[in-house]
C-alpha cells in the first residue's frame, strides 16, 4: 500500500512556527513518526512538502495514479485551494484531512475548509497524532474496501 503524504504551505517551518498553536515538533520529526506507524501498518509512505500550491497539484498528478490514498496538511490552502481541492478528486484516491491545530477553534476564516467535502475524514488539534490518528484511519478505509 501507497500513501501519499502532503504539506502544504508553511509546514516546512514547524517547530519554530508558533508552538502554542502547532506544537514544537518539526515536520521531520512528524515524518520520523509516520514512518514507524506507517511501518508497523505495512506501508510505504512518500512525503512531499510545498509553499505552492502548484507544485503540490504537479505533484499528485504524477504520483496520485501509483498511490492508493492521500494524507494531507493543507496548511493555509485548507482555506481557500479550490485548485488542489479539483486535484484531490481528479485524483480519484480516499484522502485524509489534519491539521496540528483545532482550526474549529480558531479564527472564522480558519474554520472553512474548502477541501473537506472530498476527504474521507478530518483530524485536527491532536498535533503529531493528528497525523498517526490520520495514517491509521485512511489504511483501515482502504483495507476495508469503502468507497467515498
Amino acid at each position: 500500500m501507497r500513501i501519499l503524504v502532503i504539506n502544504g504551505p508553511n509546514l516546512n517551518m514547524l517547530g519554530k512556527r508558533e508552538p502554542e498553536h502547532y506544537g514544537t515538533d518539526t515536520l521531520e520529526s512528524i515524518e520520523r513518526a509516520l514512518i514507524e506507524k506507517g511501518e508497523a501498518l505495512g506501508c510505504e509512505l512518500v512525503f512531499f512538502q510545498s509553499n505552492h500550491e502548484g507544485s503540490i497539484i504537479d505533484f499528485l498528478q504524477e504520483e496520485a495514479s501509483g498511490a492508493d490514498g492521500i494524507l494531507i496538511n493543507p496548511g493555509a490552502l485548507t482555506h481557500y485551494g479550490y485548485s488542489l481541492h479539483d486535484a484531490l478528486v481528479d485524483s480519484g484516491l480516499p484522502v485524509v484531512e489534519v491539521h496540528l491545530s483545532d482550526i474549529h477553534a480558531r479564527e472564522k476564516w480558519r474554520q472553512i475548509s474548502v477541501i473537506s467535502d472530498v476527504v474521507i475524514k478530518q483530524i485536527s488539534g491532536l498535533k503529531t497524532r493528528s497525523y498517526l490518528l490520520g495514517l491509521e484511519a485512511l489504511v483501515e478505509h482502504i483495507r476495508s474496501g469503502e468507497c467515498k
